[in-house]
């Protein structure tokens, strides 16, 4: 009796493992995560469609996928939005070569991972995909006063609207201009209108209001005595004659 229970309790774990072989196995890890789609993140905001296209006529997408995928330093986008783009004066994008498009869409990307904690502590310029930010080419100087994040690129100045998306390795952030660069912008502002030229003087004096000058006087002068000079001298000639006349009658 005592054999046939100890069979019982041995036999029915047995016919539980071959019933059930998937329940002793353990569960197996997580695989790792996919890579991130920058494309789907702002196709997901619904605003971005203008920085999209330019991303993808560019090849810019590329490049930041690449990046991101393959580095752990991460990256940060600061997204304009389609409002920011339509405020932007007629032309402006079609005015810019190939080269000029992708350093503009290169100067809204950061090469690092920046988080809203970070932006209170960030060393100015930062340094952006476009290239040098020391010598006024492409500098970017971000600025944060409590919940408030401001950029300055030197043409424009713009806010940070909202966090898109950020998972510690990118992060798309909101911002309500294009970022326009000195290197490419500042050449496209209108030239300073040139100041008026100085009214020349004229150096020639009015005859009409100048004082006579001591020649002019002493001239009018000369000329008012020398007849009655003249004449003195005939008077006194005469008088001489006549004595001299007298004298030999």
């Amino acid at each position: 009796m005592t054999k046939g229970y100890i069979a019982t309790l041995l036999i029915f774990p047995l016919i539980s493992l071959i019933l059930n072989p998937t329940s002793a196995q353990p569960a197996s890890a997580p695989g790792p995560a996919g890579p991130r789609n920058v494309t789907a993140i702002l196709e997901k905001g619904g605003q971005f469609t203008t920085l999209l296209r330019l991303m993808k006529s560019t090849q810019e997408i590329d490049q930041i996928n690449n990046q991101l995928n393959n580095s752990n330093s991460g990256v940060t986008i600061f997204a304009p939005t389609d409002n920011a783009f339509n405020s932007l004066p007629a032309g402006t994008l079609n005015s810019l070569t190939d080269q000029q498009k992708v350093s503009l869409l290169q100067f809204h990307v950061i090469p690092n991972y920046l988080s809203t904690a970070n932006f209170q502590t960030v060393s100015n310029p930062l340094r952006t995909q476009a290239g040098n930010s020391a010598n006024g080419e492409f500098p970017l100087n971000v600025t944060a006063a409590g919940q408030q994040v401001n950029i300055s690129t030197g043409v424009v100045n713009a806010t940070v609207d909202n966090a898109v998306y950020s998972d510690g390795q990118l992060a798309v952030y909101q911002v309500n201009q294009v970022l326009l660069p000195q290197s490419i912008f500042a050449a496209h502002s209108p030239a300073a209108a040139p100041a008026p030229a100085e009214a020349k003087k004229d150096k020639s004096k009015p005859t009409s209001e100048s004082p006579a000058s001591s020649d002019d006087v002493d001239t009018t002068s000369n000329s008012a005595t020398g007849p009655a000079i003249d004449q003195g001298m005939r008077v006194a000639f005469v008088g001489l004659f006549c004595l001299f006349a007298w004298g030999f009658l």
